[in-house]
């Protein structure tokens, strides 16, 4: 300030401002950090969801291949495998003890779902009402199911003997003559559906009963103002409220009986590999393990493994359609 009054008083000009310095600028990542960082935040994703992947591939995937590719092959344990196509398959359209498993898990499945959904359908609306020790019920039903399969099937395995088992003791009662659950084909095949029935119907009745509570109240009011009944009630609103859960027991218990294998075997003893002494329960899984392991031939094995697939594909693949109906006729886009 006092040079430029200096200069002013001299008649001099101003002295110039001084020259700005070089520009400054903010510190910014380099840019392999901000690679770095966008890489970070699409990867890290894949990377939680990698296990499962990985476990599917070791777990699910390989094994699915390489079963479809055992069963184009002749394949004996220990020993080298032969190219044979479709001969395997064909091999089972001509085998008789094939159509026997077949029918016989169709049977045993149909014996075992029906009753269980019934009852859990039954056990469920019970529960949906405010009882006392509602929560003790519901514990105690899916008990069943936290009972092992082995542990299940030895205990009815007791109760279905022939000799001295309680079941007949109990029809002796009435006068009936004792029945040989393990030789006749439809006793045996009660008693495998018996086992089954008594340690899903807990499992079924929670998940029905888990639909129930999601009905809306204001449904069954207006019912009851119109006089509805407690069993008009149930068809008319409960019923078509949880189809679609209905709809998915079904499927998931068809899955599990066409999968039946721990029952038939263990309820069998010494014969269970076989499915009983005329094959009257072998399922299934009972002669994919007999080819598999018994006998061998684990080419008839993986072909047998790869039916039982393309069976429930068509059950799944039905009950999209039946889903897919059901949505249209509600007016639901899918």
């Amino acid at each position: 300030m006092a040079t430029s009054v200096r200069a002013a008083a001299d008649g001099s000009p101003p002295p110039a401002p001084p020259a700005p310095g070089p520009p400054r600028h903010r510190k910014t990542p380099s840019a392999w950090r901000s690679r770095l960082y966008r890489l970070d935040v699409k990867a890290t994703p894949y990377t939680f969801i990698a296990p499962f992947f990985l476990t599917f591939a070791a777990f699910g995937l390989f094994p699915l291949i390489y079963t479809g590719w055992l069963s184009l092959h002749r394949v004996e344990l220990g020993g080298e495998a032969e190219w044979r196509g479709a001969e395997n398959y064909t091999g089972l359209a001509d085998s008789d003890f094939f159509w026997n498993a077949l029918a016989n898990t169709f049977t045993i499945g149909v014996i075992s779902t029906v009753p269980q959904l019934l009852m859990a359908l039954g056990l469920a609306h019970l529960l949906n009402y405010k009882l006392r020790g509602r929560g003790f019920y519901r514990v105690a039903i899916l008990a069943p199911y936290a009972t092992s399969i082995a542990a299940a099937t030895l205990v009815f395995a007791q109760l279905f003997n022939t000799d001295y088992g309680m079941i007949n003791g109990f029809l002796g009662l009435f006068g009936i003559d004792p029945v040989n659950w393990e030789t006749e084909k439809w006793p045996a095949q009660i008693a495998i559906s018996t086992i089954v029935t008594w340690r899903w119907t807990g499992y079924n009745a929670l998940i029905y009963l888990a639909a129930m509570q999601a009905v809306p109240n204001d449904l069954y009011e207006a019912a009851a103002l119109d006089g509805a009944s407690r069993w008009r009630q149930f068809i008319s609103i409960t019923v078509p409220s949880i189809r679609p859960t209905i709809l998915f027991t079904v499927v998931v218990s068809t899955i599990g009986a066409t999968q039946l294998f721990g029952e038939p075997l263990i309820f069998g003893g010494s014969l269970g590999i076989g499915g009983g002494s005329a094959n009257q329960y072998q399922t299934l899984s009972l002669l994919m393990y007999e080819k598999g392991w018994v006998t061998g031939a684990l080419g008839q094995a993986s072909a047998i493994a790869w039916v039982m697939l393309l069976l429930l594909l068509a059950v799944g693949g039905l009950q999209a359609l039946v889903a897919r109906r059901n949505r249209k006729k509600l007016g639901i886009s899918s």
